[in-house]
């Protein structure tokens, strides 16, 4: 394959990775959007692998089978409710590849035509290693985390703001040490320096924030790649590095808005964090069994649905859309709301529910539906914790003050299915479970929407 064919072929494939980026901003749109994306992939593995300079070897096709027969097991066998700890796993492989391939690239002897050349080569070396190695730590980290073999509470040490000033002070030394000509051993001594910063910052960060993490390793993965695309001069590695970046940042300073954090205090780990006591919870959880839930649903003319990542572990997203198709059918009013981060990342309940074939109309984002709440006559909240917690207006002290929430509390009559009394994933009280006009229907969420099913009439 000639170069101006293999050009043609990244052009190609970035504008699919283009249109692919766009088209996920919709729902009706987003299944067309992965298939761009798809295309767009194959076009530009197949320029590369085929393209001038790469041999086809046995090693290298051993490999890309290899390969291919992981990615598909692994996608054949994750749940949708494990998506966000496998998207974790593979924004660290991006990470560790970019730190081998500085590493390879210092190992390897390059003739420069001027002084200027080389500084700008070590920097490219320097930065890919730096953010790969960031990147793949973070990641594993909160691959743990997600996962729950790390638990989901913030590690806070004394100081540590200091810490990772001095440790990336030191990675700055490091830098210009190695553009003077001192040795390998400072770029080697900067990417363990570098891991130590990705493993700690993550470690730093509480369960609640997750969200905001996966989306900004997806940004480093991103950058980290585009570094590794200017060390490689493959400019579709650069293009496509550039657009997961920068839409990886895009969306987490969107999450940062819909959860009202600083962007800072998310990344950073404790900055501006509530430090007094969290306000006491009084009342006592009062549950109802599914004849009762059924008859305040057929009584009822207005319902709102809000699902949560509890609906995507137990699996209910048939049961619910089933739910929804009887209480339709009757005449009555059934939507669902949304908040921004449900499901622990953006799109998830969307995607679940799509699935599901809940009809996009009725699916709406918070700040379309918050306002409704008041003139709801039901709201059934499935598997939520964190999103429709009052503790984040009434609380300052709660680690998730201030964060918009889904006001279902003042609807008429709330519904909560959990399958028991404990608390969310970030392990914060839940005051609505307390409130008067809340009834808790305990068990699996596909088991006790199921139950509803044929008593709804």
């Amino acid at each position: 394959m000639s170069i101006g064919i293999q050009t043609a072929a990244y052009i190609a494939a970035s504008v699919l990775f283009i249109l692919a980026l766009g088209g996920l901003s919709g729902q009706e749109s987003a299944k067309r959007a992965v298939w761009y994306g798809i295309v767009g992939m194959a076009i530009a593995a197949i320029a590369t692998v085929f393209g001038p300079g790469v041999g086809l070897s046995t090693v290298l096709i051993g490999m890309l089978v290899f390969g291919a027969v992981i990615g598909a097991v692994m996608a054949r066998r994750v749940e949708m409710t494990g998506m966000p700890q496998l998207v974790a796993a593979l924004h660290s492989f991006v990470g560790l590849a970019a730190v081998f391939i500085g590493l390879n690239s210092d190992m390897t002897v390059h003739e420069f035509a001027t002084h200027a050349e080389q500084i700008i080569h070590e920097v490219e070396i320097f930065l890919g290693v730096f953010i790969g190695a960031v990147t793949f730590t973070g990641s594993i980290i909160a691959y743990g985390k997600l996962s729950g073999r790390i638990g989901g509470k913030a590690l806070i040490l004394p100081g540590r703001h200091a810490f990772n000033g001095a440790m990336v002070a030191a990675s700055f030394v490091l830098l210009l040490l190695y553009m003077s000509g001192a040795g390998s051993w400072t770029l080697y001594l900067m990417t363990l320096i570098a891991f130590i910063i990705g493993a700690h910052l993550v470690m730093a960060i509480g369960g609640a924030d997750m969200p905001v993490v996966v989306s900004m390793l997806n940004s480093y993965s991103g950058w980290a790649a585009a570094a590794t695309g200017f060390l490689l001069g493959n400019d579709l590695l650069i293009v496509t590095g550039a657009l997961v970046g920068s839409s990886g940042a895009i969306l987490s300073y969107i999450m940062c808005k819909a959860m009202n954090r600083q962007f800072l205090s998310v990344i950073l780990g404790g900055f501006g964090n509530a430090s007094g006591p969290a306000m006491a919870v009084e009342g006592e959880q009062v549950a109802i069994d599914a004849e009762g839930a059924a008859a305040a649903l057929n009584d009822a003319d207005s319902v709102i649905i809000v699902p949560g990542y509890g609906m995507a572990v137990a699996q209910a997203q048939s049961a619910v859309s089933e739910l929804t198709r009887k209480l339709r059918a009757t005449g009555k009013d059934v939507r669902f709301a949304i908040h921004p981060v449900a499901g622990r990342l953006p799109g998830h309940m969307n995607v679940l529910l799509a699935e599901a074939k809940v009809p996009y109309d009725i699916v709406l984002e918070m700040d379309e539906i918050n306002n409704d709440f008041p003139n709801t006559d039901v709201v059934i909240v499935i598997g939520s914790n964190d999103i429709v917690n009052p503790a984040a207006q009434e609380d300052p002290n709660s680690p998730i003050a201030g964060m918009p929430v889904l006001e279902v509390w003042k609807a008429k009559q709330v519904f909560v299915s959990k399958r028991g009394q404990g608390t969310g994933y970030s392990g914060i009280e839940n005051p609505l479970f307390y409130k008067e006009n809340t009834r808790m229907y305990y068990g699996d969420a596909k088991d006790s929407i199921n139950k509803l099913l044929p008593i709804i009439n």
